[in-house]
Protein backbone atom coordinates (compact mmCIF):
# COMPACT_ATOMS: atom_id res chain seq x y z
CA UNK A 1 0.00 0.00 0.00
CA UNK A 2 2.93 2.74 1.00
CA UNK A 3 4.10 2.26 -2.86
CA UNK A 4 0.71 3.17 -4.36
CA UNK A 5 0.63 6.11 -2.18
CA UNK A 6 3.71 7.18 -3.28
CA UNK A 7 2.32 6.76 -6.69
CA UNK A 8 -0.71 9.03 -6.19
CA UNK A 9 1.58 11.87 -4.23
CA UNK A 10 3.71 11.73 -7.65
CA UNK A 11 0.88 12.65 -10.10
CA UNK A 12 -0.84 14.70 -8.00
CA UNK A 13 2.62 16.60 -7.95
CA UNK A 14 2.75 16.20 -11.75
CA UNK A 15 -0.30 17.20 -12.49
CA UNK A 16 -0.29 20.31 -10.37
CA UNK A 17 2.94 21.22 -12.35
CA UNK A 18 1.36 20.86 -15.33
CA UNK A 19 -1.37 22.99 -14.57
CA UNK A 20 0.65 25.24 -13.00
CA UNK A 21 2.82 25.58 -16.51
CA UNK A 22 -0.60 26.44 -18.83
CA UNK A 23 -1.80 28.84 -16.75
CA UNK A 24 1.64 30.82 -16.74
CA UNK A 25 1.82 30.06 -21.19
CA UNK A 26 -1.96 31.18 -20.94
CA UNK A 27 -0.91 34.39 -18.65
CA UNK A 28 1.85 35.42 -21.23
CA UNK A 29 -0.27 35.03 -24.21
CA UNK A 30 -3.01 36.87 -22.36
CA UNK A 31 -0.24 39.30 -21.66
CA UNK A 32 1.31 39.60 -25.22
CA UNK A 33 -2.19 40.46 -26.19
CA UNK A 34 -2.87 43.25 -23.99
CA UNK A 35 0.08 45.14 -24.88
CA UNK A 36 -0.10 44.83 -28.78
CA UNK A 37 -1.70 48.36 -29.72
CA UNK A 38 -4.84 48.38 -30.92
CA UNK A 39 -5.19 50.24 -34.29
CA UNK A 40 -7.93 52.79 -35.76
CA UNK A 41 -7.41 53.28 -39.49
CA UNK A 42 -9.46 53.73 -42.55
CA UNK A 43 -8.54 50.20 -43.56
CA UNK A 44 -9.04 48.95 -40.08
CA UNK A 45 -9.13 46.35 -38.08
CA UNK A 46 -11.11 49.23 -36.06
CA UNK A 47 -12.55 52.46 -37.98
CA UNK A 48 -14.23 54.16 -35.21
CA UNK A 49 -12.05 55.45 -31.86
CA UNK A 50 -15.24 54.96 -29.73
CA UNK A 51 -15.24 51.12 -30.94
CA UNK A 52 -11.65 50.93 -30.17
CA UNK A 53 -12.34 52.64 -26.74
CA UNK A 54 -14.98 50.11 -25.75
CA UNK A 55 -13.19 47.51 -27.05
CA UNK A 56 -9.83 48.10 -25.01
CA UNK A 57 -9.02 46.84 -21.43
CA UNK A 58 -7.72 49.07 -19.09
CA UNK A 59 -4.12 49.84 -19.88
CA UNK A 60 -4.21 49.82 -23.32
CA UNK A 61 -2.91 51.86 -26.13
CA UNK A 62 -4.83 52.64 -29.42
CA UNK A 63 -2.67 53.95 -32.42
CA UNK A 64 -5.03 56.29 -34.59
CA UNK A 65 -3.50 56.55 -37.44
CA UNK A 66 -4.00 59.45 -39.70
CA UNK A 67 -7.57 60.85 -41.56
CA UNK A 68 -10.43 62.44 -40.40
CA UNK A 69 -12.77 60.94 -37.57
CA UNK A 70 -16.14 62.90 -37.09
CA UNK A 71 -17.69 62.70 -33.46
CA UNK A 72 -17.37 63.59 -30.07
CA UNK A 73 -15.06 60.54 -27.88
CA UNK A 74 -15.56 59.85 -24.48
CA UNK A 75 -12.67 57.84 -22.74
CA UNK A 76 -14.01 56.35 -19.77
CA UNK A 77 -11.05 53.34 -19.50
CA UNK A 78 -7.40 54.14 -18.80
CA UNK A 79 -6.18 53.85 -22.29
CA UNK A 80 -3.04 55.78 -24.17
CA UNK A 81 -4.75 57.43 -27.17
CA UNK A 82 -2.04 58.25 -29.55
CA UNK A 83 -2.25 59.96 -33.02
CA UNK A 84 -0.19 58.75 -35.52
CA UNK A 85 0.41 61.35 -38.44
CA UNK A 86 -2.11 64.08 -36.97
CA UNK A 87 -5.31 62.55 -37.04
CA UNK A 88 -7.99 65.04 -37.17
CA UNK A 89 -10.68 64.71 -34.87
CA UNK A 90 -14.17 66.53 -35.55
CA UNK A 91 -16.47 67.24 -32.83
CA UNK A 92 -20.34 67.05 -33.64
CA UNK A 93 -20.50 71.15 -32.63
CA UNK A 94 -22.22 70.23 -29.62
CA UNK A 95 -20.75 69.67 -26.52
CA UNK A 96 -16.65 68.83 -25.43
CA UNK A 97 -15.24 67.29 -28.56
CA UNK A 98 -13.13 64.52 -26.24
CA UNK A 99 -14.31 64.19 -22.09
CA UNK A 100 -11.63 62.06 -20.63
CA UNK A 101 -13.78 60.55 -17.30
CA UNK A 102 -11.26 58.18 -16.17
CA UNK A 103 -8.07 58.49 -14.39
CA UNK A 104 -4.43 58.06 -15.87
CA UNK A 105 -5.52 58.61 -19.64
CA UNK A 106 -3.00 59.78 -21.87
CA UNK A 107 -3.95 61.45 -25.40
CA UNK A 108 -0.93 62.66 -27.58
CA UNK A 109 -0.79 63.70 -30.71
CA UNK A 110 -4.16 64.49 -32.47
CA UNK A 111 -5.93 67.96 -33.98
CA UNK A 112 -9.18 68.57 -32.36
CA UNK A 113 -11.86 70.70 -33.68
CA UNK A 114 -15.22 72.11 -33.90
CA UNK A 115 -16.54 71.87 -29.56
CA UNK A 116 -19.93 73.41 -28.48
CA UNK A 117 -20.82 76.93 -28.09
CA UNK A 118 -22.27 76.94 -24.51
CA UNK A 119 -20.15 78.52 -22.13
CA UNK A 120 -21.80 77.76 -19.32
CA UNK A 121 -21.65 73.77 -20.57
CA UNK A 122 -17.95 73.95 -20.52
CA UNK A 123 -18.15 72.90 -24.39
CA UNK A 124 -13.87 72.26 -24.23
CA UNK A 125 -11.84 70.74 -27.05
CA UNK A 126 -11.07 68.51 -24.43
CA UNK A 127 -13.00 68.16 -20.98
CA UNK A 128 -10.55 66.81 -18.06
CA UNK A 129 -13.01 65.37 -15.09
CA UNK A 130 -10.32 62.94 -13.70
CA UNK A 131 -6.60 62.95 -12.49
CA UNK A 132 -3.49 61.69 -13.32
CA UNK A 133 -3.47 62.28 -16.97
CA UNK A 134 -1.50 63.31 -19.83
CA UNK A 135 -2.59 65.95 -22.59
CA UNK A 136 0.58 66.23 -24.74
CA UNK A 137 0.92 67.74 -28.39
CA UNK A 138 -2.11 68.25 -29.23
CA UNK A 139 -3.68 71.01 -31.78
CA UNK A 140 -6.77 72.57 -30.74
CA UNK A 141 -8.56 74.87 -33.24
CA UNK A 142 -11.92 76.23 -33.25
CA UNK A 143 -12.82 75.29 -29.82
CA UNK A 144 -15.08 77.26 -27.29
CA UNK A 145 -12.41 76.34 -23.90
CA UNK A 146 -9.15 74.48 -25.34
CA UNK A 147 -8.68 72.40 -22.67
CA UNK A 148 -10.53 72.39 -19.21
CA UNK A 149 -10.03 70.51 -16.23
CA UNK A 150 -13.52 69.81 -13.84
CA UNK A 151 -12.08 68.67 -10.34
CA UNK A 152 -8.76 67.48 -12.04
CA UNK A 153 -5.44 67.05 -9.89
CA UNK A 154 -1.78 66.07 -10.84
CA UNK A 155 -2.58 66.10 -14.91
CA UNK A 156 0.02 67.46 -17.15
CA UNK A 157 -0.53 69.48 -19.92
CA UNK A 158 1.97 69.71 -22.12
CA UNK A 159 3.35 71.16 -25.95
CA UNK A 160 -0.19 71.57 -26.95
CA UNK A 161 -1.50 74.64 -29.31
CA UNK A 162 -4.32 76.17 -28.33
CA UNK A 163 -6.26 78.43 -30.90
CA UNK A 164 -9.59 79.77 -30.29
CA UNK A 165 -12.48 81.22 -32.28
CA UNK A 166 -11.31 84.52 -33.48
CA UNK A 167 -14.64 85.64 -34.90
CA UNK A 168 -16.40 86.16 -31.43
CA UNK A 169 -16.01 88.65 -29.13
CA UNK A 170 -13.79 88.49 -26.30
CA UNK A 171 -17.10 88.01 -23.83
CA UNK A 172 -18.00 85.11 -25.93
CA UNK A 173 -14.77 83.21 -25.89
CA UNK A 174 -13.39 80.35 -23.23
CA UNK A 175 -9.78 79.97 -22.06
CA UNK A 176 -7.24 78.46 -23.58
CA UNK A 177 -6.81 76.39 -20.78
CA UNK A 178 -9.41 76.51 -17.68
CA UNK A 179 -8.87 75.01 -14.59
CA UNK A 180 -11.71 74.51 -11.46
CA UNK A 181 -11.23 73.22 -8.10
CA UNK A 182 -8.04 71.52 -8.63
CA UNK A 183 -4.66 71.04 -7.62
CA UNK A 184 -0.94 70.26 -8.48
CA UNK A 185 -1.40 69.99 -11.97
CA UNK A 186 1.63 71.11 -14.36
CA UNK A 187 1.25 73.07 -17.20
CA UNK A 188 3.98 73.30 -19.73
CA UNK A 189 5.03 74.55 -22.76
CA UNK A 190 1.77 74.98 -24.84
CA UNK A 191 0.91 77.98 -26.97
CA UNK A 192 -2.20 79.62 -26.47
CA UNK A 193 -3.99 82.58 -29.41
CA UNK A 194 -7.59 84.33 -29.76
CA UNK A 195 -9.21 83.45 -26.96
CA UNK A 196 -10.71 84.97 -23.69
CA UNK A 197 -7.76 84.33 -21.02
CA UNK A 198 -5.22 82.12 -22.15
CA UNK A 199 -5.10 80.58 -18.73
CA UNK A 200 -8.11 81.06 -16.02
CA UNK A 201 -7.33 79.63 -12.51
CA UNK A 202 -10.37 79.83 -10.15
CA UNK A 203 -9.56 77.64 -6.39
CA UNK A 204 -7.14 75.87 -8.36
CA UNK A 205 -4.20 75.26 -5.88
CA UNK A 206 -0.18 74.47 -5.95
CA UNK A 207 -0.27 74.31 -9.91
CA UNK A 208 3.29 75.14 -11.75
CA UNK A 209 2.88 77.05 -14.97
CA UNK A 210 6.02 77.10 -17.16
CA UNK A 211 8.02 77.77 -20.78
CA UNK A 212 4.10 78.71 -22.26
CA UNK A 213 3.33 82.14 -25.08
CA UNK A 214 0.71 82.84 -25.18
CA UNK A 215 -0.72 85.86 -26.97
CA UNK A 216 -3.54 87.93 -28.42
CA UNK A 217 -6.42 87.67 -25.89
CA UNK A 218 -7.74 89.34 -22.86
CA UNK A 219 -5.53 88.45 -19.79
CA UNK A 220 -2.47 86.08 -20.81
CA UNK A 221 -2.75 84.50 -17.21
CA UNK A 222 -5.59 85.26 -14.90
CA UNK A 223 -6.01 83.72 -11.32
CA UNK A 224 -9.28 84.49 -8.95
CA UNK A 225 -9.21 82.68 -5.13
CA UNK A 226 -6.17 80.26 -6.58
CA UNK A 227 -3.56 80.13 -3.98
CA UNK A 228 0.43 78.99 -3.51
CA UNK A 229 0.78 79.19 -7.08
CA UNK A 230 3.79 79.75 -9.79
CA UNK A 231 4.58 80.76 -13.14
CA UNK A 232 7.81 80.88 -14.41
CA UNK A 233 9.52 81.56 -17.67
CA UNK A 234 6.41 82.48 -19.43
CA UNK A 235 6.01 84.96 -22.47
CA UNK A 236 2.79 87.05 -22.85
CA UNK A 237 2.51 89.60 -25.58
CA UNK A 238 0.36 91.26 -27.52
CA UNK A 239 -2.82 90.91 -24.93
CA UNK A 240 -5.27 93.38 -22.66
CA UNK A 241 -3.22 92.27 -19.88
CA UNK A 242 -0.47 90.26 -19.35
CA UNK A 243 -1.21 88.63 -15.64
CA UNK A 244 -4.03 88.99 -13.67
CA UNK A 245 -3.93 88.21 -10.15
CA UNK A 246 -6.85 88.84 -8.03
CA UNK A 247 -8.00 87.58 -4.50
CA UNK A 248 -4.84 84.94 -4.77
CA UNK A 249 -2.07 84.65 -2.37
CA UNK A 250 1.36 83.52 -2.20
CA UNK A 251 1.77 83.86 -6.18
CA UNK A 252 5.54 83.61 -7.14
CA UNK A 253 6.56 85.13 -10.85
CA UNK A 254 10.04 84.41 -12.25
CA UNK A 255 11.70 85.18 -15.35
CA UNK A 256 8.18 85.89 -17.52
CA UNK A 257 8.32 88.45 -20.51
CA UNK A 258 5.21 90.47 -20.39
CA UNK A 259 5.72 92.67 -23.79
CA UNK A 260 3.32 94.83 -25.68
CA UNK A 261 0.09 94.61 -23.48
CA UNK A 262 -1.57 97.61 -24.92
CA UNK A 263 -5.18 98.72 -25.08
CA UNK A 264 -7.71 100.26 -22.95
CA UNK A 265 -7.14 99.70 -19.42
CA UNK A 266 -4.05 97.52 -20.09
CA UNK A 267 -1.37 96.61 -17.98
CA UNK A 268 1.84 94.05 -17.79
CA UNK A 269 0.70 92.89 -14.46
CA UNK A 270 -2.37 93.32 -12.53
CA UNK A 271 -2.58 92.96 -8.78
CA UNK A 272 -6.27 93.30 -6.74
CA UNK A 273 -6.20 91.94 -3.41
CA UNK A 274 -3.89 89.38 -3.21
CA UNK A 275 -1.12 89.46 -0.62
CA UNK A 276 2.56 87.71 0.26
CA UNK A 277 3.45 87.67 -3.76
CA UNK A 278 7.02 86.72 -5.32
CA UNK A 279 8.20 88.52 -8.70
CA UNK A 280 11.49 88.65 -9.67
CA UNK A 281 13.78 88.24 -12.72
CA UNK A 282 10.47 89.46 -15.11
CA UNK A 283 10.29 91.66 -18.30
CA UNK A 284 7.73 94.08 -17.90
CA UNK A 285 8.21 96.29 -21.02
CA UNK A 286 6.19 98.62 -23.29
CA UNK A 287 2.90 98.22 -21.39
CA UNK A 288 0.48 101.01 -20.62
CA UNK A 289 1.15 100.34 -17.15
CA UNK A 290 3.70 97.82 -16.61
CA UNK A 291 2.66 97.23 -12.79
CA UNK A 292 -1.32 97.81 -11.15
CA UNK A 293 -1.30 97.61 -7.85
CA UNK A 294 -4.19 97.66 -5.47
CA UNK A 295 -4.66 96.32 -2.32
CA UNK A 296 -1.50 94.32 -2.58
CA UNK A 297 -0.09 93.62 0.65
CA UNK A 298 3.74 92.45 1.76
CA UNK A 299 4.47 91.26 -1.76
CA UNK A 300 8.45 91.71 -2.65
CA UNK A 301 9.10 92.85 -6.57
CA UNK A 302 13.30 92.04 -7.24
CA UNK A 303 15.52 92.04 -10.30
CA UNK A 304 13.00 92.73 -12.77
CA UNK A 305 13.25 95.43 -15.80
CA UNK A 306 10.30 97.65 -15.81
CA UNK A 307 10.84 99.29 -19.27
CA UNK A 308 9.66 101.47 -22.07
CA UNK A 309 5.52 101.46 -20.39
CA UNK A 310 3.49 105.01 -20.30
CA UNK A 311 3.34 104.56 -16.56
CA UNK A 312 5.72 101.80 -15.26
CA UNK A 313 3.79 101.38 -11.88
CA UNK A 314 0.01 102.65 -11.02
CA UNK A 315 -0.35 102.45 -7.05
CA UNK A 316 -3.31 102.58 -4.81
CA UNK A 317 -2.62 103.92 -1.22
CA UNK A 318 -4.55 100.55 -0.03
CA UNK A 319 -0.96 98.41 -1.29
CA UNK A 320 0.97 97.90 1.62
CA UNK A 321 4.02 96.67 3.15
CA UNK A 322 5.32 96.16 -0.36
CA UNK A 323 9.04 96.04 -1.01
CA UNK A 324 10.91 96.95 -4.43
CA UNK A 325 14.59 96.25 -4.74
CA UNK A 326 17.22 96.17 -7.48
CA UNK A 327 14.74 96.64 -9.75
CA UNK A 328 15.61 98.55 -13.27
CA UNK A 329 13.28 101.22 -14.20
CA UNK A 330 14.03 102.57 -17.69
CA UNK A 331 12.27 104.49 -20.37
CA UNK A 332 9.22 104.95 -18.50
CA UNK A 333 7.03 108.41 -19.54
CA UNK A 334 6.37 107.92 -15.82
CA UNK A 335 7.37 106.29 -13.06
CA UNK A 336 4.47 106.19 -10.71
CA UNK A 337 1.06 106.81 -10.96
CA UNK A 338 0.10 107.19 -6.52
CA UNK A 339 -3.30 106.98 -6.41
CA UNK A 340 -4.24 108.24 -3.11
CA UNK A 341 -1.49 110.59 -0.64
CA UNK A 342 1.49 107.92 0.27
CA UNK A 343 1.92 103.92 0.12
CA UNK A 344 4.18 102.05 2.68
CA UNK A 345 5.59 100.62 -0.28
CA UNK A 346 8.92 100.64 0.30
CA UNK A 347 11.62 101.60 -2.71
CA UNK A 348 14.74 99.65 -0.44
CA UNK A 349 15.93 97.51 1.62
CA UNK A 350 18.72 96.77 3.81
CA UNK A 351 20.41 99.66 1.62
CA UNK A 352 19.73 97.90 -1.91
CA UNK A 353 17.36 100.60 -3.54
CA UNK A 354 16.85 100.54 -7.64
CA UNK A 355 18.37 101.41 -10.99
CA UNK A 356 16.61 104.40 -12.00
CA UNK A 357 17.60 105.65 -15.65
CA UNK A 358 16.23 109.19 -15.38
CA UNK A 359 18.62 109.61 -11.70
CA UNK A 360 21.20 112.37 -11.85
CA UNK A 361 22.88 112.05 -7.97
CA UNK A 362 26.52 111.25 -7.69
CA UNK A 363 28.71 108.63 -5.81
CA UNK A 364 31.48 110.06 -4.44
CA UNK A 365 32.19 107.08 -2.12
CA UNK A 366 31.55 104.40 -5.70
CA UNK A 367 29.95 102.08 -3.52
CA UNK A 368 27.69 101.75 -5.95
CA UNK A 369 25.08 103.69 -4.12
CA UNK A 370 23.64 107.02 -5.28
CA UNK A 371 24.55 109.90 -2.26
CA UNK A 372 21.25 111.73 -2.67
CA UNK A 373 18.05 109.94 -2.41
CA UNK A 374 15.71 109.82 -5.84
CA UNK A 375 12.20 111.10 -5.57
CA UNK A 376 10.44 109.36 -7.75
CA UNK A 377 7.85 111.50 -8.59
CA UNK A 378 7.91 115.54 -9.48
CA UNK A 379 5.10 117.35 -8.33
CA UNK A 380 3.01 117.34 -11.62
CA UNK A 381 2.90 113.11 -11.77
CA UNK A 382 1.89 113.02 -7.94
CA UNK A 383 -1.30 115.67 -9.22
CA UNK A 384 -1.91 113.54 -11.86
CA UNK A 385 -2.19 109.96 -10.09
CA UNK A 386 -5.43 111.33 -8.71
CA UNK A 387 -6.19 113.89 -11.88
CA UNK A 388 -5.74 111.52 -14.68
CA UNK A 389 -7.18 113.91 -17.17
CA UNK A 390 -3.96 115.82 -16.06
CA UNK A 391 -1.77 113.62 -18.27
CA UNK A 392 -3.05 114.74 -21.28
CA UNK A 393 -0.66 117.74 -20.36
CA UNK A 394 2.44 115.56 -19.36
CA UNK A 395 5.33 117.10 -21.94
CA UNK A 396 3.75 120.33 -21.75
CA UNK A 397 5.67 123.38 -21.24
CA UNK A 398 3.37 123.89 -18.14
CA UNK A 399 4.35 120.44 -16.85
CA UNK A 400 7.52 120.95 -16.74
CA UNK A 401 7.69 124.13 -15.66
CA UNK A 402 5.60 122.93 -12.41
CA UNK A 403 8.84 120.12 -12.08
CA UNK A 404 11.23 122.68 -12.70
CA UNK A 405 9.61 124.88 -10.40
CA UNK A 406 9.31 122.37 -7.53
CA UNK A 407 12.63 121.16 -8.01
CA UNK A 408 14.14 124.91 -7.55
CA UNK A 409 11.56 126.02 -4.84
CA UNK A 410 9.58 122.72 -3.18
CA UNK A 411 7.14 125.44 -1.62
CA UNK A 412 4.12 122.58 -2.85
CA UNK A 413 4.08 119.07 -0.84
CA UNK A 414 4.07 117.01 -3.41
CA UNK A 415 5.68 112.74 -3.50
CA UNK A 416 6.59 111.33 -0.24
CA UNK A 417 7.78 108.79 -2.54
CA UNK A 418 11.84 108.17 -2.35
CA UNK A 419 14.38 105.34 -3.04
CA UNK A 420 16.62 106.53 -0.50
CA UNK A 421 19.46 103.60 -1.82
CA UNK A 422 19.44 104.55 -5.99
CA UNK A 423 21.53 102.38 -7.57
CA UNK A 424 24.13 103.42 -10.10
CA UNK A 425 24.20 100.84 -12.50
CA UNK A 426 21.49 98.31 -13.68
CA UNK A 427 21.17 95.20 -12.26
CA UNK A 428 21.75 92.22 -14.80
CA UNK A 429 18.80 89.77 -15.24
CA UNK A 430 18.45 86.22 -15.52
CA UNK A 431 16.31 85.19 -18.58
CA UNK A 432 14.38 82.22 -19.27
CA UNK A 433 11.50 81.98 -21.95
CA UNK A 434 10.34 81.01 -25.44
CA UNK A 435 11.05 83.43 -28.11
CA UNK A 436 7.69 85.69 -29.20
CA UNK A 437 7.97 84.17 -33.13
CA UNK A 438 8.15 80.29 -32.06
CA UNK A 439 6.48 78.35 -30.01
CA UNK A 440 7.80 77.00 -26.85
CA UNK A 441 10.19 73.98 -26.53
CA UNK A 442 9.84 71.80 -23.67
CA UNK A 443 13.01 71.69 -21.53
CA UNK A 444 14.78 74.83 -23.32
CA UNK A 445 17.73 75.98 -21.61
CA UNK A 446 18.41 78.96 -19.45
CA UNK A 447 20.07 82.13 -20.75
CA UNK A 448 21.64 84.72 -19.08
CA UNK A 449 21.05 88.10 -20.87
CA UNK A 450 23.20 91.01 -19.94
CA UNK A 451 20.29 93.79 -19.12
CA UNK A 452 21.77 96.26 -20.62
CA UNK A 453 21.50 94.63 -23.93
CA UNK A 454 17.90 93.71 -23.26
CA UNK A 455 17.12 97.37 -23.04
CA UNK A 456 18.63 98.69 -26.12
CA UNK A 457 16.80 95.64 -28.10
CA UNK A 458 13.77 96.97 -26.44
CA UNK A 459 13.90 100.94 -27.18
CA UNK A 460 14.86 100.10 -30.39
CA UNK A 461 11.82 97.91 -31.22
CA UNK A 462 9.44 100.65 -29.30
CA UNK A 463 11.06 103.49 -31.19
CA UNK A 464 10.29 101.07 -34.54
CA UNK A 465 7.10 100.81 -33.45
CA UNK A 466 6.26 104.80 -32.88
CA UNK A 467 7.94 105.47 -36.31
Amino acid sequence: MRPHGLERKSFALASTLLLIGLLVTSACRAGDAISKPLVVSKQGPFRSIQEAIHTARAGDTIHVESGFYRGNLILDKQVTLEGVGKPIIHGDGQASVITVTAAGCVLRGFVIESSGTMLVDEDSGILLKSSHNQIEQNELRDVLFGIYLFSADHNLIADNTIRGREYLELGERGSGIHIWNSRDNVIRANSITLLRDGMYFQNAYHTTITGNRVSELRYGIHYMFSDDNKFEDNLFYNNVAGAAIMYSHRIELRRNGFLHNRGFSSFGILFQDSDDCLVEDNLIVDNVVGIFMEALRRSIFQRNLIAANDTAIEIFSSAEGNVFERNNFMANLSPIQLVGKRTTTLWSRLGNGNYWNDYTGYDLDADGIGDVPFKIQNVFEHLEGNYPRLRLYLFSPAAQAIALADKAFPVIEGSKEFDFYPLMKPVVLSVQMPEAGRPPVAGHSSVVVPLLMVALSVFLIVQGKKR
